[in-house]
């Protein structure tokens, strides 16, 4: 980077060297020499030649100084810009680098507020069916042809992890490769419900019903630690980051709320 700036700055004073790898010192007569440096001194022009590989001299008269420097100052501020995207992409890698170290590689999911880092409990969950519908095959006498409905649920109508933020930014540490995202949940009766299901009497199978939020995830180190945020800002109301295998039942849930400003 020094060198790039002080060879800006020797381009102004046609006494001392300017320095580059591979120039174009051109002539006057359309034609160009391949340099490594070249020095103007008094009515001439010494160079070093990257064809012959030695140090020659041509009158100035012949050099098309202008064309050589305007060309040179292109590329040196090109070399400058490239130099300044490589320091930050260096900086955001070390940024990035900083922000892995502060996550736990427990599995679990966490928040970050400024350097303050949150780690989110897992709310309890519990499978709750529908009665009406089970007393309703038991009468019928013909219970397989009756399909059974139930629902995911957490305790409690609100959550107590509030955000302002519609675009909140969680990690989450994985165990398996399994599914994860957001949620929306559905508040009813004092509880939050998470999935609504449905038993298949015949297959003996369990469709789940789960209201997912489009997110980005960013990779945040190999292993199984990402960070994910709604794609769209999310509307106030109750939500959840999640875990889960679908026809297993085992949705892990660390819920929240978005709370407007």
């Amino acid at each position: 980077m020094r060198r790039i700036l002080i060879y800006l700055a020797l381009l102004a004073v046609s006494a001392i060297p300017a320095v580059a790898a591979n120039l174009k010192l051109y002539l006057k007569d359309g034609g160009f020499q391949l340099v490594r440096e070249y020095q103007v001194q008094q009515d001439r022009v010494r160079f070093y030649s990257v064809e012959r590989s030695q140090w020659e001299e041509i009158p100035l008269e012949l050099v098309d100084l202008k064309r050589t420097q305007s060309e040179a100052s292109v590329r040196e501020e090109k070399l400058a810009k490239d130099a300044k995207s490589l320091t930050q992409e260096e900086e955001e890698r070390k940024a990035l680098q900083k922000e892995v170290l502060r996550i736990p590689q427990d599995p679990g999911v966490y928040w970050l507020d400024k350097d303050n880092l949150h780690i989110m409990t897992a709310a309890e969950s519990s499978m709750h069916n529908n009665k009406g519908r089970t007393a309703l095959r038991v009468l019928t006498g013909v219970p397989q042809m009756i399909s059974g409905k139930g629902t995911i649920e957490i305790q409690g109508a609100r959550s107590t992890n509030v955000f302002t933020d519609p675009q909140q930014e969680f990690y989450i540490q994985v165990s398996e490769t399994q599914p994860y995202g957001i949620i929306k949940l559905t508040p009813k009766n004092g509880v939050r419900i998470a999935e609504n299901l449905t038993f298949e009497p015949m297959t003996k199978q369990v469709d789940e019903e789960i209201s997912t939020v489009d997110i980005i995830i960013q990779e945040m180190a190999k292993g199984g630690l990402y960070k994910i945020w709604a794609e769209k800002p999310l509307a106030p109301g109750e939500y959840a980051v999640v875990e889960y295998t679908l026809g297993k039942l085992n949705m892990q849930i660390w819920d929240f709320a978005i709370k407007a400003k």
